[in-house]
């Protein structure tokens, strides 16, 4: 159940002309009175003999009985209340129930003192009613409207609960605005995915990601071919930006502008400035911390040092402080954003709603302390540089690899949420895990189907010898993993491990028991890129062939037999 206060506005009969009327796009039906303060007032949506009129001079009675210098300059409220698609509809007792409590919640009406505001609650859609009030009391005095909309949402949190709705998380007053009705309708009409406020956000959003200086931050917008508007002090400071999208236009054919901060609270100049002077300060940063000064040249590159980035990530928000915590989290909102901009058309879509989604994550009441979250804008700011990828060969598989690891960011982000109570934060990182998920399956087909036939293809030895290294290092998932799909393709990585001249059993132990496994739907898959990644192995397997006699070198260097070859003399190398 969603309650949005609407602009207050000076002409009662106005609002009663549109909510009685079609609608701008004929989506009213059947519009009717649902509940009203005194239980008696008409309806012209039922009665042929009341009148628009006469509702309206009923409304705004009390606030022509007080003198003119009195009446609020603005006095028509206007509340809607809407429930998800996915809740049962509700009847009009319901409705009307679900109206009363709102006004008294409000303080619109005062049920208990006989001295509230004159209202109307107006059904004209299954989902929807809107309730109108004049803003003076019947005593002549002016309701206490403090926190209206807190108190709004805290009543349609409690009726979600008593009458079976969708529950809805709590806010905590950092989420982006949403976009209007009348944004919607408009988004609809020229057929638009999303509306104009969504899709500037989301182009800003990736304008920002790695950026590390306004002139660099100003440039992608006008690359990305928004219309910019500086904001300049008469000393020739810059204050702050708004931005429009060409064809979106008023009735007057200008350019509709939106402020940074209109989009999103981190959008606005001087937060995005934050991240550009953490970036210069002179920080305790640990090496990990620390980007190399050049970023890769080409998108596998990019790609394995986000899967690095967002490895060393995830540590921090599980056991480091909060602000750091929270730095990190942002900087994960970058990450996604930059992957989703270059991502290959086999991610692109999944990619670019995960990142839609995890915007809403990104932001919360803890401060972040910005600065020691520098490899992951660095590894955005690479990403974003390297180019798009093709889907392919190496940068496809390092970008399986890339998302798996986000994958387990992104939860561990879910988790710190969770755990300081962000409930809507919580479930937008966990919506943005789900994308990661769909995207991952897309990416990883291939190059986990080269290596699963590359496994399939080893001596029944030389797998039964890696079978050992996985009891060895990992005794108690060995028998799940083993009968997992995926098996072949950790067998051929383990293989190769070895044949890197690593010690297969150790890498495995670490790649496991550094980050949980809990929520991998396949735990040889993680693995396989885990061990990749540390071992600095191609991502790519495709073409390759076991090596029988790279087999047979480690397992001498091991001191080891593979049945079926000659044993080396005594002394002999």
């Amino acid at each position: 159940m969603i309650p949005r206060i609407q602009k207050r506005g000076q002409r009662t009969i106005g609002l009663l002309y549109y909510l009685y009327g079609p609608g701008k796009h004929e989506e009213h039906i059947d519009p009717h009175l649902v509940a009203s303060w005194d239980h008696n007032a008409p309806d012209p949506g039922r009665d042929p003999s009341a009148t628009l009129k006469q509702l309206q001079q009923l409304l705004d009675q009390p606030v022509e009985n007080i003198d003119q210098a009195d009446r609020p300059k603005k006095h028509v409220w206007h509340l809607s209340v809407r429930n998800s698609a996915e809740d049962r509809i509700l009847t009009d007792e319901e409705w009307g129930e679900a109206a009363r409590r709102m006004v008294a919640a409000t303080g619109i009406d005062c049920p208990e003192q006989g001295a509230g505001c004159r209202w109307v609650a107006v059904r004209h859609a299954d989902d929807h009613i809107h309730i109108v009030a004049t803003l003076v009391r019947e005593d002549g005095y002016k309701p206490d409207l403090d926190h209206d909309a807190a108190r709004a949402q805290a009543q349609a949190r409690a009726l979600e609960a008593e009458l079976g709705l969708r529950r809805l998380n709590k806010g905590d007053g950092t989420a982006a605005q949403r976009p209007t009705s009348a944004e919607r309708h408009k988004a609809e009409r020229q057929g638009r995915e999303r509306t104009a406020r969504e899709e500037l956000r989301e182009t800003v959003r990736r304008a920002v990601a790695g950026a590390s200086s306004e002139t660099e931050f100003f440039d992608r917008l006008a690359a990305a071919g928004l219309i910019v508007r500086k904001r300049v002090a008469p000393s020739g400071d810059l204050l702050g930006y708004k931005v429009a999208l060409p064809d979106d236009r008023n009735k007057d054919g200008e350019p509709v502008f939106y402020p940074g901060a209109r989009l999103a609270p981190d959008l606005s100049l001087p937060r995005i400035r934050e991240r550009w002077s953490a970036d210069t300060r002179d920080q305790n940063a640990t090496p990990a911390d620390v980007p190399a000064p050049a970023a890769p040249s080409d998108p596998a590159a990019a790609r394995r040092r986000t899967a690095s980035a967002a490895w060393n990530a995830v540590l921090v928000i599980e056991h480091g402080d909060d602000a750091n915590a929270a730095a990190y989290i942002a900087a994960a909102g970058e990450v996604l954003d930059a992957l989703a901009k270059t991502s290959a058309a086999r991610t692109r879509r999944e990619l670019r709603d995960a990142a839609f989604a995890f915007e809403r994550a990104s932001r919360s009441h803890v401060r972040a302390e910005r600065g020691h979250d520098r490899a992951l804008r660095q590894a955005a700011r690479d990403l974003v540089y390297s180019g798009p990828a093709l889907g392919r060969g190496e940068d496809g598989a390092t970008t399986a690899m890339a998302i798996d690891m986000l994958f387990f960011l992104i939860t561990a982000a879910a988790h710190w949420h969770a755990k300081k109570n962000h409930a809507q934060q919580a479930a937008a990182a966990r919506q943005a895990a789900e994308h990661l998920r769909a995207a991952y399956q897309a990416a990883a087909a291939q190059p986990l189907g080269a290596l699963y036939q590359r496994g399939r293809r080893l001596g029944r030895a030389l797998r039964q010898r890696q079978t050992t290294v996985l009891r060895t290092a990992l005794p108690e998932l060995a028998e799940q993993i083993l009968a997992e799909p995926g098996w072949y393709a950790l067998a051929a990585t383990l293989a190769d491990v070895e044949t890197a001249g690593h010690d297969p059993a150790a890498l495995l132990a670490d790649a496991a028991g550094r980050r949980e496994l809990d929520t991998a739907e396949s735990v040889s898959d993680v693995l396989v890129w885990r061990l990749r990644r540390a071992a600095d192995l191609p991502a790519d397997t495709t073409g390759m062939v076991p090596d029988a006699h790279a087999a047979q070198r480690s397992a001498q260097r091991a001191g080891q037999h593979i049945p079926g070859q000659a044993r080396p003399g005594r002394g002999r190398s």
